[in-house]
């Protein structure tokens, strides 16, 4: 199981590094680490507490690119010319087939990470070679995850463009306070039962 905070495993549970145990709680203790990544951030993100300046418009799921099918790693593109969006947003990129995800499902997903703010990879167990192991709506992974992955089927990948009330909030494990996150999720396992 990752570690990334909420949205894969609880932090008690987390054995891989960093994973997905940071997508999970929105626990303020541990927003000093969150901010310790800014340093490598190719652009500069706006100064905490700063209102950013607004592009005009919110973006939605076509806004964002995605190139490669299931099973592949996927390479997202976050625009520049919109604002990140300020409800959860869910989108099929493949459709799955079979059973639709309910509360109470084991559930085995592969997952990569962009934070909206520096357009950069966080994390991504598609890199790591180990999916996400999970049981939705046991409070193991952040709202933006347990709300987003209802209604996947397997071998279906789904875009989540999670809003930080949904996702990290203050921030934790390497995610900035305040930050959007944009998963691009397969379901490798959903049961059929």
């Amino acid at each position: 199981m990752q570690k990334f905070g909420r949205i894969v495993a609880v932090v008690a549970v987390g054995a891989v590094a960093f994973g997905l145990s940071a997508c999970g709680s929105d626990d303020s203790s541990d927003s000093a680490a969150t901010t310790a990544s800014s340093a490598a951030a190719p652009r500069s993100a706006p100064v905490q507490g700063a209102p950013a300046r607004s592009k005009g418009r919110e973006c939605t799921a076509e806004d964002i690119g995605v190139t490669g099918g299931f099973g592949e790693v996927p390479e997202i593109t976050v625009p520049d010319d919109c604002d990140p969006p300020k409800q959860l947003v869910v989108k099929d990129l493949v459709p799955g087939s079979g059973r639709a995800a309910a509360p109470g499902d084991d559930l085995t997903m592969n997952y990569s990470l962009v934070t909206w703010s520096d357009k950069q990879k966080l994390d991504s167990s598609f890199d790591r070679g180990e999916p996400l192991e999970l049981t939705l709506g046991s409070g193991m992974v952040i709202p933006g995850w347990e709300q987003g992955l209802e209604g996947v089927q397997q071998g279906g990948r789904r875009l989540l463009i999670i809003p930080p009330d949904l996702g990290y909030g203050a921030g934790r494990n390497g995610v900035r306070p305040n930050e959007t996150l944009v998963f691009v999720t397969d379901a490798v396992a959903v049961p059929q039962g």
